[in-house]
């Protein structure tokens, strides 16, 4: 019985530290990719022809709560790096090379 508590708790052990802080690098690239999508919508439409001669098409599109919520990317990066590493970005959205916005 006493093994069957220490796997639980262990268990819970694990899954607490899953849930712990990511590096500010790891943080700001997933971040990166929320604040992109709260510019605008994105999405892909593919349309073409199976070997059988079948039409075949694809339609897909992504639309953030931030976005509809009509947010601020910079404060969405902000925000999302923070709450992801317990630290504050290390360089303002707007300010970074790779933003097109």
């Amino acid at each position: 019985m006493k093994s069957a508590a220490a796997l639980f708790a262990l268990s819970g052990l694990l899954a607490l530290t899953a849930c712990g802080p990511v590096s500010r690098d790891s943080a700001e690239r997933t971040c990166f990719e929320r604040a992109r999508l709260a510019v605008h919508p994105r999405g892909e439409v593919g349309l073409g022809m199976t070997s059988a001669g079948r039409t075949a098409s694809k339609f897909e599109i992504e639309i953030s709560s931030d976005y509809i919520q009509g947010r601020d990317p910079s404060a969405v990066y902000d925000s999302c790096v923070y709450q992801k590493s317990g630290q504050l970005p290390s360089q303002p959205l707007y300010s970074r090379s790779d933003w097109k916005g």
